[in-house]
């Protein structure tokens, strides 16, 4: 036998498997790029619009204890665009604020809670007391003008993501909020699963400046697993700054209806009743009552800061295909109930009938990031095909 030839034989073999693994890796790396399925933005995929009503305070949510007659209130309100995203922290401030002041007082450890509010902050504190005090069926009951899926809660994004919650802080404001961000973040992660409507999902801020990149995010970076900073238009929605990271989503009518459900397991009372005076309140026959009112606080309770943010949500035919978010002038959450495309911050505006203008402008702007999205695959599709050339 030749050995020579073998050893050839060899060799040249080698070296075309050495080439094919080669190619293999350049091709899968360049299919690794995340790949995003289009959001198809139309007016003709509209399926409704909403409005709601942040309430909004420039110096941040409240939360408070105060005597009120022969009564303990406890104030929790007030969270702007973040009240879903901090709805278990500052109900486990509220929650220990009021067992803190009991204690300093030498009060009697109360047997009934009310609960003013249905919406996500009242739901959360109404839980937290059935939690921490179980005196059994009665022990909470929930004063409400609205339940779901018809309150304030049920129209958020719900994003978790503490944005537009405060404008100037003090620093005893900013020990809470990085507290009551830090509990709830915790909170939903035990909540994560179809039962709850919460979910992890990749989250893009898009952005045109490269300072943006360097912003901490609301919260705290240390909340947000995986962050990672692209330079890649070609492959991020054309956008030259793009800062990625993981979050959770919550799906309000699902989220919203798991805890009302919780709540009356838990032996809760709901009374549909609304409330036009604090001479009311208090013929209550609870002695310790939660305020979780939201922008019901600002007639019931005279704080003039207290003030509505206007948004706008325009909401599209679902895509199960869209797994993941995008943040830029405006946002776009994939939920079960369809697409939400929204954006609108509009302070002092009391108005919850949908503005056309603001309708067009929305699908407008969510367009323009799609056709982004859409050249700068096809850049990116260029370039792979003339490095495949090249090789």
């Amino acid at each position: 036998m030749d050995t020579s030839i073998n050893r050839r034989n060899f060799l040249r073999g080698a070296m075309l498997t050495s080439a094919a693994f080669l190619a293999a890796r350049r091709s899968l790396a360049f299919d690794m790029k995340r790949q995003f399925a289009p959001v198809k933005v139309a007016r003709n995929r509209v399926i409704r619009e909403v409005v709601g009503l942040r309430p909004y305070r420039p110096s941040g949510f409240m939360v408070d204890a105060k005597r009120f007659g022969n009564k303990l209130l406890v104030h929790n309100y007030g969270h702007g665009g973040g009240g879903v995203t901090l709805s278990w922290g500052t109900a486990t401030l509220a929650v220990d604020l009021a067992r803190d002041y009991l204690i300093a007082h030498k009060s009697q450890r109360p047997t009934r809670f009310a609960v003013l509010g249905c919406g996500v902050s009242g739901l959360s504190t109404a839980r937290l007391l059935q939690r921490r005090y179980q005196n059994g069926p009665g022990t909470v009951t929930i004063y409400a003008k609205e339940l779901p899926p018809d309150t304030t809660s049920n129209i958020a994004g719900a994003s978790w993501s503490p944005t537009s919650v405060y404008e100037t802080t003090t620093a005893k404001f900013n020990e809470q909020f990085h507290q009551a961000c830090r509990i709830s973040n915790r909170a939903f992660q035990l909540l994560v699963g179809a039962e709850y409507g919460v979910r992890w999902i990749e989250t893009f801020e898009l952005m045109r400046h490269e300072a943006g990149l360097g912003r901490e995010l609301p919260g705290g970076n240390d909340l947000y697993p995986q962050i990672e900073i692209h330079r890649d238009p070609d492959n991020y929605f054309g956008f030259p700054f793009v800062k990625q990271y993981t979050t959770m989503l919550i799906e309000p009518s699902i989220y919203l209806s798991a805890l009302l459900r919780d709540f009356y397991i838990a032996g809760g009372r709901v009374v549909v009743k609304e409330f036009r005076s604090r001479e009311e309140l208090a013929r209550l026959r609870e002695p310790v009552i939660f305020n979780c009112t939201g922008l019901g606080s600002r007639a019931l309770f005279d704080d003039e800061e207290l003030t509505p943010v206007r948004g706008q949500l325009e909401i599209l035919l679902p895509q199960p295909e869209i797994d993941y978010c995008y943040l830029s002038s405006g946002y776009m959450f994939p939920r079960r109930d369809g697409i939400i495309l929204g954006g609108t911050w509009d302070h002092d505006d009391w108005s919850l009938t949908p503005n056309p203008d603001q309708a067009a402008e929305i699908l407008d702007a969510h367009m323009e990031i799609m056709k982004g999205l859409e050249q700068g695959q096809k850049a990116g599709a260029g370039a792979g095909a003339g490095a495949g050339g090249a090789r």
